[in-house]
Formats: structure tokens, C-alpha cells, sequence
């Protein structure tokens, strides 16, 4: 017996339908109280079932809702429907998909794609074969529909259907799609090219046994007619060529033509898939042999694609010039992460090295139309491009610059400056002879009467930031960084972002270059305070910050100090405990506080109450999050690790100084829980201001050692790198100070630092922070540590050849030299590379020198002169030379 729907019971739910189309909220409120209400009687999704397929009477928004009402209860309730209910939902989702309305048809199959997503592929065993056996179907609508569906069950279930779960119907469909690819209906056409591009990236099993089939079928449909289907067939040949680019190798040079011809595709669309091409061609090892004969007709079609089309420059208010009044909206901020502070040493030329587990955040010259675009990925693929081809592309290149670049149209001009900025990191030596002639240009572009030429002026001059520091100040230096300062000050937005984040790269690259002019960057950046909306205020504050790390202690001075630190001040008093705007500004604090080290003292005791308090507010509302997760919010622990991060660069820059600021606080109890935090990120920036205090103020540390001590022992996990990192520093600085006590702590940490100093494809950063703490934990209980001496010796000396002398690598060297005298067997087996790492110093105090000194001739007096002749013979002629000139051996 069907089920029928009750007269009166229908009249209700479709006055319920008419009512949630209502704009009025109160309406809207109301309705949803009555959806609850209804959901209480199991065959309520019987009526919104019988509007959506039977009620042909009603019009298609109506029948539409009553669809996706029902997908949302299927998503939330399905486990609860009456089996009745679920059968005659999906007999009548079956016997429907064929409806004439593309609407009803589409909503049909969201709504067997839900049921089918609760896991009801396996419980519903007759669906893929009801829906293959509808594509035979005559009536055009129900082979659509059919396809519609299968191509939603595709994309959301594709590795269910490649399993042994449900009998592998992939063998089946495979085929069945690969025959549609002839259909007479483009959307057919369409749609079965979709569903077999579901299984290439996952390398489904029925594919790779089809895949000569696919390749020819996709082959035969290059000349198609419609965009839909060109789009398709060009993401298939994208993602082939990252999967099985040998199937394509022998058609490569006709592949290349067609996606020449499809990068220009008058929609863009099918212009955008297929210069996706180019980007993963250009990371696949073959992309030089095979793409160097078609550059000459492949460069101008990216050089084109870079130009701002009619419909970015109205979504970018091009013609807009002085925006600098209006208000940011809160959609524009994109979220902002916070890099935890990461120990690292200093290496031969030039400062520490980034921690190689952090990924940069790749800078893009126009985010804030951040939707993926054919100029985006055209300026993307001549980056990699010029990456692969280096100074070869160059010929292509040069005489469509000189055109672009001195063009009378700002939109093509602007794509010259646009391609001179993509290729400055691959092409760098070949630009070089052109640099003199360009820089001048690009600083006088800054100067455009159009915004999106000053701004994009500013990242392509940031890019060849390196070259201009590098010549004498007054050439480059001194004009660019005069005529930025003046577009950070500019009327509109977008070119006052740019400016500021060009003039941060600059920064990083001049350091201390920058000095003579401080002044009047101070007066700009301060003046940008008062002038810009919040977006940009945000980057002005890593512009800050980028400056004090770049010129450290030459900011402190009297007058630097009085302008910068008022204006920082007034924004954190304006700040609220909850406001996110905090983070980057108590990041650039921090490097403004490391920077200015006693300049910083007068500052100093809010910034830290502040900080304390952001920390144990946040420990707080996590324990009671913890205690009651229904009644509670989770904290956002951001909050306490920047703040534990500003309270390291506290330390760092005050010194002895923050002495009283711990004294007067409980910040050791609040560092005990933040050391044992579920989040590796909280754990990471704790374990740096437990080496920062430890340095700083060692008698309010000393206390909680014993606590201390197992929690630093159990975070020696290489599974979380900048945690293990920062542990393993603040285990070193704390050996320093203790001295002999550290004893009873050396079992906890030995064992685990000599793992992973042997661990395979250890971060750089993270050997030597092991092999700096396992010198100065030799160093102060030698008897303790000598005896594993064989175990850590080689890798030892390796990791930290390439360190400058410092006083932490001075301390591991001290320890090292003092177990070798306790266990002088334990370095003979790697004799050579104790040498080498001590070839490594250039000027060790004279202490350790003689140190050095007496164990190579101890080494040499020990196996006779003969002996070592045989031995120093394997040293190359660089190291032997060094040794005999430094030590006479």
C-alpha cells in the first residue's frame, strides 16, 4: 500500500515552504521553530519528499526548498528515519531523476548523494546499478539527471568506489562513462568527463587498466565545441601529467600545442584550467627537454595572460585612486598566524637560518582578489618557469618587455612591471645588465597616476631588493627607499599595503644599510599610524618589527625611542584583552623590545603585567572548557602564545633586568601548566622563555628544576620538531647555570639526545641544538656523559662545522675537549672529524685553544710521528694546512 500524503497535513507544509521565503526575520524564526516541531513525526519527510517529485502543480523554488529541507534533516536525522520513510525517499528519488526542470533534477541528486554519503552506499546496493542502467535512458532528462547524480557520488565518495567494500563498481562504471564521451549533448559529454576525472589523482585501479582508452577519448574531444567540456578535458590532461605523465610522453608535442591554443581559450574558464598546465609541467624533470622549442610561442601567451582583464579592474575599483578614508570591511583581514618563536644559531654569512620545518607563506602581489585567476596563474607558471629555464627564457622575454613596460595603456604597462617581478628570482643573473637602466624606471612607476601601477611597482621592486642593496647606497638604495616611504604615506589602500610589505623585504635584505636614514623611516612608518584603516595597520606593525630585527640595537637611541613608542603604546592601550589585533602587535613588540634591550625599560611593566595576564586568562578558560565543554567556549591560544613569545623577547632584551618584573609575578606556576599544554605550539614558545629567563634571571628558575626537569625530558619527541628544538635549547642554558646539580637530570635527557643527533633527515636547526646541549651537558658533568662518547662523536662534529664561533658553540667545544679526557677511546675511531670541526674555528679564546692543542698532539705524541703522517695524508689539503699553520701537527 504507497503512502499519500494527508490534504490538510500538505496545505500546512507548503504554507511552511511560502513562509521561509519570507525576508522578514521574524518570519524566518518562526519557521524554524515549526521545522523543529514537524521533525517530530517520522513521515513529515514523506511530505517534503511528495512536494519536491509529485507536486508538479507548485513552482520549482517551492519543490526545490522542500528538496534541501529534507537533504538537511537526511544529514542530521537519517539514522532515525522509519525504514518506510527512507525506502520510499529513495524509490522516489530514483523514479524522479528524470524531472523536465534542471532545478528539481539537480536538487534530486544532492539529495541521493546525502543518503548515500551516511554511508548508505553499502546499504543501498541497488543505486549505482539503477543509475547506470538510467543513462541508456532515450529521455535526454533522465540520462542527465542520472549523470548529475553519479558525478556528486563520484566526487564525494571516490575512494569507496575504489574499494573492495562495495565489490569494485568502478570496473563497471569506467567503461560505461568512457562511451559517453561521443554523446550528441554537450553536458552529457560534460558530465561523464568529470566523473572519470574523480579517480586520476587517487590512480584507481579500473582506470589505470582503461587509461589508453581515456587518453584517446579525451584526444578525440579536444576540438569540442563546448567550454564546459574543453575545461574538462584540460583539468584531465593537468592531472595525467602528475600521475601518468609516461602515457603522455609519446603525444607530448601535440598535447603542448593544444594547451597553447586552450591557454588562450576565449572563456576564461577553460583558459584558467589549462594554464595549470604549465605550472605542473614545469615540477615534472622532463619539462626542459620537452617545453624549450615551444617557448617561443608559449612565453607571449603568459605575458598576456598577465594583463588585468576589464572585469578584475572593476572588482579592484581600479579607477578608484584615494580610498584611504573609507573604512575596512571585516572580510577584507585575511586571518593572520602567528610564527612561533623557533631557537636557531648562527651560521657562517650572515644571520640565523630560518627553522627548515616552518613554511614560508608564499607573498602574493594581489591578494585581496584572492580567488585563484588566469593572471595569477599565468605570473605563477613564468616564476616556476623561469626557475627551470633560468637566463634561456630571457630572449623570449626581452623584446616584449622593452614594449610593455614604456606602453601608453597603464594596463599593459602594469603587466610589464607585473612579469619583471616574476621573473627576478629565476632570471636574477641575466636581468643584471638591465638593472642599472630598469630600477630608475620601476622607482619612477612608483610615482603612477594609477594606484594598481604604484602598487604593483612596489612587489616587483621588492623583488630585485637583493640587487639593489648590493650596490653603493646612493645608486639605488637611497632613491627607492625614499620614494616608498612616500607610497606607505599614499592616498589609496592597496599601494600603501604594498608599499609596506616591499618595504619589509627591504628591510630584511638592507639591515644594517638602513641605519643613516632611521630617522626618517621612524617619522613615515609613526605618521602611517595616524593614516591608515585597520587592514593596513596590521602590516605596518610587522614593517616595525621587521625593522627593529633588522637594525637591532642601533634603534636605541633617545630619539628613535621617543617617536616610536608612543604611538605603539597608545594601540596596545586601546586594545582589548579579546582582540585579536593584539597579535601582531605584541609580535612586533617583541622584536622592538629585543631591539632596543634598556631603551625598553620605561615600557616594560604593562607590556608584562599585560602579557602574564593574557596567559593565565587563556589558562583559565581552557580549564573551564575542559571541566564543562557544553556550558564553556574554547580559548583561542593564540592569545598566550604570543604572549609568551613577547615575554621571551622581554627577557631577551632586558637582560638582569626583568628580574623584578618575575619576582613580583607568578609567571614560573603559570610556565609550569603552559609546558604541559596539549598544544605543541604553546609548548614550543614555553620552552623558549624558560632558556630566556634561564639566561636572564637563573635564582627564580633554579626553584622549579625538579619539576622542571621530567617535562623537558618527555617533549624530546623529534614527532613535533620546533617543540623538540626548543626544549633541547632551554635543557642546554639550563646545564649552564646548574653546573655539577645538573647530575641527578642527566639520565632523564641523555639517552633521548643521543637518538635523535643519529636520527636520518634531522633538521639542520634541530642537530645542532642537540649537539651544542649534549657539549654543555658534558661539560658539567663529564663523568656522566663521556662514557657514550663513541655514540655521538661523528655526527657531533659534523652538525656543528658550519656554526659560527659563538659563545654556545664555545661551551660544547669546552665539553667535548673535557670528556675526550675521560674517555679518550671514545674519539679514535673518529679522530679525523674531532680535526675538521676544530679546523672550524677561527678564532677560539685562548683557553680552548690550548684545549684544542694539547689533544691533537696528544693524538699524534699517542700513535707516533709515522702514524700520523699516514693518518693526516686522508685529511684534504684545506683542513691539513689549517691544523699545521693553528696547532704545528
Amino acid at each position: 500500500m504507497e503512502w499519500q500524503p494527508d490534504e490538510q497535513g500538505l496545505q500546512q507544509v507548503l504554507q511552511l515552504l511560502k513562509d521561509s521565503q519570507s525576508p522578514n526575520t521574524a518570519t524566518q524564526r518562526a519557521v524554524q521553530q515549526k521545522l523543529e516541531q514537524l521533525n517530530q513525526y517520522p513521515d513529515f519527510n514523506n511530505y517534503l519528499i511528495f512536494v519536491l517529485t509529485r507536486l508538479k502543480t507548485e513552482d520549482e523554488p517551492t519543490r526545490s526548498l522542500s528538496g534541501l529541507i529534507l537533504k538537511n534533516n537526511v544529514k542530521a536525522h537519517y539514522q532515525n528515519f522509519p525504514q518506510g520513510v527512507a525506502d520510499f525517499i529513495k524509490q522516489e528519488c530514483v523514479n524522479n531523476i528524470g524531472d523536465p526542470s534542471p532545478l528539481i533534477r539537480a536538487t534530486i541528486g544532492i539529495l541521493i548523494t546525502t543518503i548515500a554519503s551516511k554511508g548508505e552506499l553499502q546499504m543501498w546496493p541497488e543505486l549505482l546499478p539503477q543509475l547506470c542502467e538510467l543513462l541508456n535512458s532515450e529521455d535526454y532528462n533522465t540520462c542527465e539527471g542520472s549523470f548529475g547524480a553519479l558525478q556528486k557520488i563520484c566526487e564525494d565518495s571516490s575512494e569507496l568506489l575504489d574499494s573492495d567494500a562495495l565489490n569494485r563498481p568502478l570496473n563497471i562504471m569506467i567503461p560505461k562513462f568512457l562511451q559517453f564521451f561521443k554523446h550528441c549533448s554537450p553536458k552529457i559529454r560534460s558530465h561523464a568527463i568529470a566523473c572519470v576525472n574523480q579517480f586520476i589523482i587517487g590512480r584507481a585501479q579500473a582506470l589505470m587498466d582503461n587509461i589508453d582508452t581515456f587518453i584517446e577519448s579525451l584526444f578525440a574531444l579536444a576540438g569540442d565545441e563546448d567550454p564546459e567540456v574543453r575545461k574538462n578535458v584540460c583539468r584531465a590532461l593537468v592531472m595525467l601529467l602528475e600521475v601518468r605523465i609516461d602515457r603522455l610522453i609519446p603525444q607530448m608535442h601535440s598535447i603542448i600545442q593544444y594547451m597553447l591554443q586552450r591557454t588562450q581559450d576565449p572563456d576564461e574558464n577553460v583558459a584558467l584550467e589549462a594554464c595549470e598546465f604549465w605550472l605542473t609541467l614545469a615540477e615534472q624533470p622532463i619539462c626542459k627537454e620537452v617545453l624549450a622549442g615551444h617557448l617561443v610561442q608559449l612565453i607571449p601567451i603568459l605575458v598576456n595572460g598577465m594583463k588585468y582583464s576589464e572585469i578584475d579592474i572593476i572588482l579592484l575599483k581600479g579607477d578608484v585612486e584615494e580610498d584611504e578614508a573609507v573604512p575596512d570591511s571585516d572580510q577584507d583581514i585575511k586571518p593572520r598566524f602567528h610564527k612561533s618563536r623557533t631557537v636557531t644559531l648562527q651560521h657562517e654569512g650572515g644571520g640565523g637560518e630560518e627553522g627548515e620545518d616552518i613554511e614560508e607563506e608564499e607573498d602574493d602581489d594581489d591578494d585581496t582578489l584572492s580567488d585563484w585567476n588566469l593572471r595569477k596563474c599565468s605570473a605563477a607558471a613564468l616564476d616556476v618557469l623561469a626557475n627551470v629555464f633560468r637566463d634561456d627564457l630571457l630572449p623570449h622575454l626581452l623584446p616584449l618587455l622593452k614594449e610593455l613596460l614604456f606602453h601608453h595603456d597603464w594596463v599593459v604597462k602594469e603587466s610589464g612591471i607585473l612579469v619583471l617581478g616574476a621573473i627576478a628570482e629565476g632570471c636574477v643573473q641575466g636581468m643584471v645588465p638591465f638593472l642599472p637602466e630598469l630600477i630608475p624606471h620601476l622607482i619612477q612607476c612608483l610615482c603612477d597616476k594609477k594606484a594598481l601601477v604604484r602598487s604593483i611597482a612596489c612587489w616587483t621592486l621588492s623583488r630585485y631588493a637583493h640587487w639593489v642593496v648590493s650596490q653603493p647606497p646612493d645608486s639605488y638604495l637611497k632613491p627607492l627607499m625614499t620614494e616608498l616611504l612616500k607610497r606607505i604615506l599614499d592616498g589609496n589602500k592597496r599601494v600603501q599595503e604594498a608599499a609596506c610589505s616591499a618595504f619589509a623585504t627591504l628591510e630584511e635584505e638592507a639591515c644594517m644599510e638602513l641605519v643613516p636614514y632611521l630617522s626618517f623611516i621612524l617619522d613615515t612608518l609613526v605618521f602611517a599610524f595616524g593614516k591608515y584603516q585597520h587592514k593596513n595597520l596590521l602590516i605596518l606593525y610587522d614593517a616595525i618589527g621587521t625593522l627593529a630585527d633588522s637594525v637591532g640595537h642601533h634603534l636605541n637611541q633617545p630619539e628613535y625611542i621617543q617617536k616610536l613608542m608612543p604611538p605603539l603604546i597608545q594601540k596596545w592601550n586601546e586594545l582589548k584583552d579579546e582582540d585579536k589585533d593584539l597579535f601582531p602587535l605584541l609580535e612586533c613588540l617583541s622584536s622592538v623590545a629585543t631591539a632596543l634591550q634598556s631603551g625598553f625599560l620605561p615600557y616594560c611593566e604593562p607590556v608584562y603585567q599585560r602579557c602574564v595576564t593574557l596567559v593565565q586568562k587563556t589558562l583559565a578558560q581552557a580549564m573551564m572548557y575542559h571541566q564543562h565543554p557544553d556550558q564553556y567556549e574554547a580559548p583561542d591560544k593564540d592569545f598566550m602564545i604570543v604572549a609568551l613569545d613577547l615575554l621571551s623577547g622581554l627577557a631577551e632584551g632586558l637582560g638582569g633586568h626583568v628580574e623584578q618584573l618575575v619576582a613580583r609575578s607568578n609567571i614560573m606556576t603559570l610556565l609550569f601548566q603552559c609546558m604541559q599544554d596539549t598544544m605543541p605550539e604553546v609548548r614550543q614558545s614555553s620552552f623558549a622563555l624558560l632558556g630566556d629567563l634561564t639566561k636572564a634571571c637563573f635564582p627564580h628558575v633554579k626553584p622549579c628544576i625538579a619539576e622542571f626537569m621530567p617535562i623537558l625530558g618527555t617533549n624530546l619527541n623529534p614527532e613535533f620538531i620546533s617543540v623538540c628544538n626548543n626544549a633541547t635549547w632551554a635543557i642546554g642554558e639550563i646545564s649552564m647555570q646548574m653546573g655539577a646539580e645538573m647530575q641527578p637530570y642527566i639520565g632523564l635527557v641523555l639517552s633521548n639526545l643521543v637518538e635523535i643527533i643519529n636520527r636520518p633527515n634531522t633538521p639542520k636547526t634541530l642537530l645542532e641544538n642537540t649537539a651544542i646541549t649534549i657539549g654543555r651537558l658534558g661539560y658539567v658533568c663529564p663523568q656522566e656523559v663521556a662514557p657514550m662518547l663513541q655514540q655521538f662523536i661523528r655526527p657531533w662534529c659534523t652538525s656543528l662545522r658550519n656554526i659560527r664561533d659563538n659563545e654556545e658553540k664555545d661551551s660544547a667545544f669546552r665539553g667535548i675537549c673535557v670528556m675526550i679526557g675521560v674517555n679518550p677511546g671514545g674519539v679514535v675511531q673518529d679522530f679525523i672529524f674531532f680535526c675538521d670541526a676544530v679546523a672550524s674555528w677561527v678564532h677560539p679564546k685562548d683557553d680552548l685553544r690550548e684545549m684544542f692543542y694539547k689533544i691533537l698532539h696528544g693524538f699524534k705524541d699517542q700513535v707516533g710521528d709515522e702514524n700520523w703522517q699516514q693518518f693526516s695524508e686522508q685529511f684534504p689539503p684545506l683542513l691539513k694546512e689549517r691544523l699545521s699553520t693553528c696547532y704545528g701537527v
